[in-house]
């Protein structure tokens, strides 16, 4: 008696084996190249002397930048101080107009304590511009000897084409900052002073 014959292993259908081979298939390869992402450079820091002209020694350059920021800075102060006494003064005359008739009729203690007390504001703004003006003349005159070791001179040669000249006429002149600046105060000293004897009892 013959022993019963193995069945054959079936065949795996048809669908999975297709499945099968779209697993495995490899890609295309495609003729156009990949583009990757474009790296941007990393900028090198500047060195601390990157700029500056070959035979000059960086100490003096941050020196002289130094010494023109200073100079700046001064300058800013003093503006605003002429703002501020410029502001009391404008108050404070048209204060003393507005009650010149009140004035007029007080002890002539008040009147003169008034115009006092204006002028000294006005000797206090003089002083303080004449304080600013020093110091920003002898910052001007460190920056001018600075700028001798450099090879530009900007600040030395713009005050060479203002400054006065002989055969220049008055209208040619150069008229300072500072000389309008000096006069303010003794004009407002002056219209003090003409206040009081307004306010003066008669």
């Amino acid at each position: 008696m013959l022993p019963p014959a193995e069945p054959e292993p079936s065949s795996p259908p048809a669908e999975l084996a297709s499945a099968e081979s779209a697993q495995v298939r490899p890609l295309p390869a495609s003729s156009e190249p990949v583009a990757s992402a474009p790296v941007a450079p990393v900028p090198e820091p500047p060195g601390p002397i990157a700029s500056v002209p070959a035979g000059l020694d960086p100490a003096v350059l941050e020196l002289y930048k130094t010494a023109v920021e200073m100079a700046d800075r001064v300058s800013a102060r003093r503006g605003t101080a002429n703002a501020f006494f410029l502001t009391a003064q404008t108050t404070f005359v048209a204060v003393v107009g507005l009650t010149v008739p009140d004035l007029a009729r007080s002890p002539w203690v008040v009147s003169v304590a008034v115009a006092v007390a204006g002028i000294l504001l006005s000797a206090a703004w003089w002083l303080q511009l004449r304080s600013y003006r020093l110091l920003n003349g002898a910052k001007f005159q460190v920056i001018n000897e600075i700028e001798r070791r450099l090879p530009v001179r900007p600040y030395t040669d713009e005050w060479a084409l203002l400054a006065p000249r002989p055969t220049a006429g008055r209208r040619g002149r150069y008229a300072e900052l500072g000389t309008a600046e000096r006069l303010l105060p003794w004009m407002f000293a002056l219209l003090h002073a003409l206040l009081l004897t307004g306010t003066l009892p008669r």
